[in-house]
């Protein structure tokens, strides 16, 4: 027998959670081949067969598990099964087929009802999502479209009863724990402010819709908004480096780079993976980095150094509607720039009022490390630069340039 045993996958993380086994009991695994997923407090990862052979399960899938403890054993003496034979089906034609019958069904095709509960839906007209189904598989019964008549605007929760008082207790994951526990922590130890300005988009999404096609022809990649945010940081972080520093202790440890994390959420709970060097890349090596790094963490296969480091943080709350937040610093940042839905509004331009798309900009910041002038200047400066997104090339005018202005 091999013991297989959980990796050690970073200095302070002591145990970890069995998410769930890919392999049967007993089942016969080739060597490399992935037989779980764990999850530290950190990431998730995988673990796979040090040999090929038989599979023995040592923890059932929500284990609490300490490092180095004993996950599973390979029976490497196990012999490996031999592939089945599929065997060749013969079909025996009638010789006159009868004409296929055709059932009137509900408009969504994808639902599932008795054909009582059909007719009903269809004569009546309801609204398939107002109806909790009580039939094996989901399927809507005749019960279930009465009772949605009966109670119209009324619709309990899925698979339960109008009136229920059911709870459900589930054990939290070692992820949520810590982005729990290092909400709070943010919230308690730093000396947290909000400052908002807007940005009018309109150049970006020009740019964005006249390059867009050639973009992903040259690049293989979308030119989406993260990239010019990005770009955008990372100059404002190098002309106010307080935004881009940590208090280590009694000091103060600045960063001569731009290590950009980005908040990407994911049905596990919300991921901070990092874009390293911003200022050292361009548009399309940053959207190719974010396409990367958005998978990892949607396949739960981001690793510990995609989420260490981190100069400064970016969220993006838009992307589900949020008109305006004030985003929790991740620490040890000393800031975090929260994007957000873009919308048409009046504004003033010139004495003139004009329909512009406007996004509001929140920057959150440590007021120990950042002070009222450096925090307002930062997002001015953001600002300025998505709103002329030629200034992005090199952070300057070109024509103040050529002029040495």
């Amino acid at each position: 027998m091999i013991d297989i045993k959980v990796p050690a996958v970073g200095e302070s993380i002591t145990e970890v959670t069995l998410l769930k086994w890919t392999k049967k009991e007993g089942a016969y695994v080739e060597r490399d081949e992935i037989i779980a997923e764990l999850e530290s407090e950190k990431a998730t990862f995988e673990v796979n067969a040090e040999q090929a052979g038989a599979l023995k399960r040592l923890a059932a899938e929500g284990d609490t598990i300490l490092i180095g403890s004993i996950l599973a054993q390979i029976d490497e003496t196990a012999s490996k099964p031999e592939a089945a034979a599929i065997p060749t089906p013969t079909v025996e034609l009638p010789k006159a087929a009868p004409a296929p019958v055709v059932v009137a069904t509900p408009a969504a095709s994808d639902v599932k009802a008795s054909p009582v509960a059909s007719a009903i839906i269809a004569d009546k007209k309801v609204d398939t999502a107002s109806i909790t189904p009580s039939g094996a598989g989901g399927k809507i019964m005749k019960g279930d479209v009465l009772s949605a008549l009966a109670n119209p605007g009324k619709k309990a929760f899925a698979g339960n009863e109008l009136f229920t008082r059911n709870v459900r207790v589930e054990k939290m994951s070692n992820l949520r724990k810590t982005i729990s526990r290092r909400l709070v922590e943010a919230k308690n130890t730093t000396a947290m402010l909000t400052t908002f300005n807007e940005v009018d988009m309109g150049k970006i999404m020009e740019v964005r819709k006249q390059f867009k096609d050639k973009f992903k022809e040259f690049h293989g990649v979308n030119l989406g908004f993260m990239s010019f945010f990005a770009k955008a940081c990372a100059i404002a972080l190098s002309e106010w480096p307080a935004v881009n520093a940590y208090i280590d202790g009694d000091s103060l440890e600045y960063h001569d780079y731009a290590d950009i994390s980005i908040a990407v959420s994911t049905p596990r709970g919300l991921t901070v993976p990092v874009i390293r060097n911003v200022e050292s890349l361009s548009m399309a090596e940053i959207e190719k980095t974010v396409v990367l790094l958005a998978t990892k963490a949607r396949d739960s296969k981001l690793t510990a150094e995609d989420l260490q480091g981190g100069t400064f943080t970016i969220t993006n709350g838009g992307v589900f509607g949020s008109l305006l937040s004030t985003p929790i610093i991740n620490i040890p940042q000393s800031a975090i720039l929260g994007m957000h839905k873009i919308q048409d509004r009046a504004m003033v331009i010139d004495g003139k009022i004009e329909i512009r798309p406007m996004m509001y900009l929140a920057l959150s910041y440590d007021h120990r490390v950042i002070d009222g002038r450096e925090s307002v200047s930062f997002l001015v400066r953001v600002k300025e630069l998505l709103e002329n997104p030629q200034l992005l090339l090199m952070g300057k005018d070109p024509v103040k340039t050529l002029l040495e202005l």
